[in-house]
């Protein structure tokens, strides 16, 4: 028996880029990025999906509904989803962390990093696969969508595919993108990586 899961990451925001917004509240999708969730809800509608769960942040939440809404389910909050605790980082531009020496280090090191003040990529790896394990325990032959963060999905792929930490920079998850991994208990196959979504 093998759960397949549809990681998603959250639409595009104003912010994408430029801001290190981790668990900032009330950070909002923009204008395409509503128009890159409907689009995924499009994707999606055709996948015979048995759960939708989603990160608590509000950006997470705003690309969940409406594809939620065109399955006929409903949204579950999933804090195990949730973006990465940034810390002191927290709503930083890129711009002012370059050249600081903790930011070189997470960016060359996750595997050993941590945010000041924040948790460290091994404690998000281990709460996003924890939550994977539980959900293919209540959905054996299940279906799920997973709309979360870059990192969280990097994260987790990478437990599947045996990659190192260190090695996250190697491959992108972009904004409204999807990617499809079967699991069976902490074995796994990835089908589709980063998948672009047209809106």
């Amino acid at each position: 028996m093998a759960t397949t899961f549809f990681l998603v990451r959250h639409a595009a925001h104003d912010r994408v880029g430029s801001v290190l917004c981790g668990r900032m509240p009330a950070v909002s999708l923009g204008e395409a990025g509503r128009r890159q969730a409907h689009a995924l809800a499009d994707r999606l509608a055709g996948e015979r999906i048995d759960a939708v769960y989603t990160s608590p942040l509000e950006r997470a939440r705003e690309t969940a509904a409406p594809i939620a809404a065109r399955i006929g389910l409903e949204a579950r909050v999933s804090d195990a989803m949730a973006e990465i605790d940034f810390g002191d980082w927290t709503g930083r531009s890129f711009a002012s962390l370059e050249g600081e020496q903790d930011w070189i280090h997470w960016n060359e090191s996750r595997s050993t990093a941590r945010p000041p003040g924040g948790e460290s990529m091994v404690e998000v790896q281990s709460r996003a696969t924890r939550a994977l394990d539980r959900l293919q325990q209540d959905y054996p032959e299940g279906r799920i969508v997973l709309v979360s963060h870059c990192d969280v999905i990097k994260a987790t792929l990478a437990s599947y595919l045996r990659l190192t930490l260190d090695g996250l920079a190697r491959f992108d998850i972009a904004p409204a993108s999807v990617s499809v991994l079967v699991a069976w208990g902490r074995e796994g196959k990835v089908l589709s990586m980063n998948e672009a979504i047209a809106a």
